[in-house]
């Protein structure tokens, strides 16, 4: 009988090989109660600032858990700038913060700012049961899921192929995450919006020769 090897793309232990493309998704903190009672999708709207310190432990767990040697991406949006800036001064330490365009949430369009309860009259399609839209529901002046799908992998595939071996810190949105995995493992990104994204979880992704791999989804920090 001829012996299977191992060629290190096995996970057999807690450690995480280096020199491994790698991306840790960030999702951002919890906004402000006002701006939850809207559909804010990509409006740059403030953090929750009792949250920030409620939970600092959090912070702290993420600081502890990322990589030293990162190179560290942000959206254009506020939120994931000051999530990061929280992160570093948790412990992490600081470090520098890149914009990267395509990591922003949903464009909603003109339903952006329409409380919750007056979106369902809107729609041309059925709802997804986890997310306020389906994902080829296209907002007035705004995008699909789909079209999200599409621009979050082609960030991701031009970012790992930009940082091949290194270790990719990036705070974004609940929406590009799951966008993201939606391009890690080739499904439809109704299907990807059946995965659960809480505020300041961790996913990480691989990008290896054979493929996307996902390692976690949805790890939450010191629990």
């Amino acid at each position: 009988m001829t012996q299977q090897t191992n060629q290190g793309n096995f996970l057999d232990t807690p450690q995480l090989a280096t020199g491994v493309t790698r991306f840790w998704l960030i999702r951002h903190a919890l906004v402000e109660q006002n701006a939850r009672l809207c559909l804010y999708g990509s409006l740059d709207v403030p953090l929750c600032p009792e949250s920030l310190i409620a939970q600092r432990p959090m912070y702290e767990a993420l600081a502890a858990r990322l990589p030293r040697k990162a190179r560290w991406f942000v959206s254009p949006l506020s939120r994931t700038r000051k999530t990061a800036q929280a992160i570093q001064d948790a412990g992490y330490g600081p470090h520098a913060l890149a914009v990267e365009p395509a990591l922003i949430e949903q464009d909603l369009g003109q339903w952006q700012g329409m409380p919750h309860g007056e979106l369902p009259q809107h729609l041309r399609l059925a709802a997804h049961p986890f997310w306020p839209v389906s994902a080829a529901e296209c907002p007035p002046e705004g995008e699909s899921m789909i079209d999200v799908s599409a621009r979050v992998g082609q960030a991701l595939d031009k970012l790992a192929q930009a940082h091949a071996g290194q270790d990719i810190v990036a705070v974004s949105h609940g929406g590009a995450i799951r966008a993201a995995l939606s391009h890690a493992l080739r499904i439809h990104p109704d299907t990807a919006l059946h995965f659960s994204i809480q505020n300041l979880s961790l996913t990480i992704l691989e990008r290896l020769e054979e493929g996307w791999r996902v390692v976690t989804v949805n790890e939450l920090p010191g629990i």
